[in-house]
């Protein structure tokens, strides 16, 4: 279990870095496209090869950031009855949504995108749009994207494992959206208490 440990922090580390990385691609898809427009007002001209390279770039941050996603538990998730549930139950919900349906998801799209991609590497496919970019960069970021999530998945079921054999703590404790309620009401209640309490001493002090 230790050396499948290391492998996952490894992976953590990989997708935790790309993820932070890629951020940054929005930014310079806002100013690819602030700059497009300018120069459309301005000088009347532009080209579709800017305009395509605006989702190329909001594609690789939205694909590269995935995995970085899963490993944070930041993904979108309806947990009405899931956190309704003991900690421990919802971690052999997570695993079997892992292998039953994540990786199977991922290796399925990994496998088709392969040869997808490489025969529009291989043809040098490009845009219909006149002026457009090359679109084997655009799919290749699907593939690496699932790749990076694949292994991501991996990464999740060893912890989920280790957390559930108490070899680890819990790298994301669930806090459900009712409990979330609840101590933001309580740390309310508890500032209102404070701002009354000194309200009192000032007016004693008079």
């Amino acid at each position: 279990m230790g050396a499948l440990l290391g492998l996952s922090r490894g992976i953590d580390r990989v997708n935790s870095a790309v993820g932070r990385a890629v951020t940054w691609l929005i930014l310079l898809a806002v100013l690819v496209s602030a700059g497009n427009a300018v120069i459309r007002k301005v000088m009347n001209t532009s080209s579709n090869a800017w305009l395509e390279m605006q989702w190329y770039l909001y594609g690789a941050a939205f694909l590269g950031a995935a995995a970085y996603t899963l490993k944070e538990n930041e993904h979108i998730r309806i947990d009405i009855i899931y956190g309704m549930w003991s900690r421990r139950r919802q971690h052999w919900i997570d695993l079997i949504g892992h292998v039953l349906f994540l990786m199977p998801f991922v290796t399925l799209m990994i496998w088709f995108l392969w040869p997808w991609v490489m025969r529009s590497y291989y043809s040098g496919e490009v845009s219909n749009n006149a002026g457009g970019l090359k679109l084997w960069p655009a799919k290749a970021m699907l593939l690496v994207g699932f790749i990076m999530l694949f292994f991501q998945g991996i990464s999740e079921i060893v912890k989920k494992i280790a957390v559930m054999r108490g070899i680890i703590p819990d790298p994301n404790p669930f806090v459900s959206a009712h409990a979330a309620a609840a101590l933001e009401g309580e740390a309310m209640a508890k500032n209102m208490e404070a701002a009354m309490a000194d309200d009192t001493h000032a007016e004693t002090r008079k």
